[in-house]
């Protein structure tokens, strides 16, 4: 019988130990539903619990997207300041579950805040972490998250050239936006999309323009609470 898992090798960026970590069969990939921010529902396994390699050496969290290359400096800030007090005596090589997956993201998250990673890495590691909490059920965590990544992405938006001219990335800041209640600013990313002729992403055009619709009928179901409760009174 085909097992879910499988063990690829892999090499520290930092210490450079190799070592053995899981990822999921494309066959086990099944999707149950997406969230209008990409949060991928998956029945049985779930391929996010994977993405992050922890060195059993000295700690170094990463995913396929930290940058390759770390400089000497920063291979030694992480050294001195983590990898040097790594003592953890959790095996990450194998099956995870929902609280072993939170723990590599934190990993990474702490691991990338130390090397300096780019800011849209760390932007989507700190979405993956909201997700995490979202499929657990645990709300307030979610959005102390969400606000997080919301904020990193606004950063990638205003200091990365090529992602400033993202509609996928514009989308997504009105959509955190939106699950945060903040309504105005969420339309006004949602109308960039929408109203800006050079986007020609129609996928994203569409979410736009349906998110803000969903903002219409969320605003128009409050005034009609608001209207009924004083009328009660």
């Amino acid at each position: 019988m085909v097992e879910p898992l499988y063990r690829v090798k892999v090499t520290c960026l930092c210490c450079e130990t190799p070592f053995e970590t899981s990822r999921v069969r494309p066959s086990f990939k099944k999707v149950v539903r997406t969230d209008t921010d990409f949060c991928t529902h998956y029945k049985d396994v779930n391929p996010d619990y994977y993405v992050v390699r922890v060195c059993p050496a000295c700690g170094f969290s990463f995913t396929e997207s930290f940058s390759p290359n770390l400089l000497p400096v920063r291979k030694k800030q992480y050294l001195d300041t983590i990898g040097s007090k790594w003592q953890s005596k959790r095996d990450y090589s194998g099956e995870r579950d929902a609280a072993m997956a939170l723990e590599t993201f934190k990993l990474a998250l702490i691991t990338g805040q130390t090397v300096g990673e780019k800011e849209r890495v760390m932007a989507s590691i700190l979405h993956h972490i909201a997700w995490m909490y979202r499929r657990e059920g645990k709300e307030e965590e979610e959005k102390r998250f969400l606000e997080y990544a919301l904020d990193a992405y606004v950063r990638v938006f205003e200091t990365d050239r090529e992602a400033s001219n993202s509609a996928r990335l514009m989308y997504l800041i009105g959509e955190l936006n939106r699950r945060l209640g903040r309504f105005n600013e969420a339309v006004r990313w949602f109308s960039r999309v929408v109203h800006d002729h050079s986007i020609m992403d129609a996928a994203m055009i569409r979410a736009s323009r349906e998110q803000w619709q969903v903002i219409r009928e969320e605003l128009e179901s409050e005034k009609k609470l608001a209207s009924s409760t004083d009328s009660d009174l």
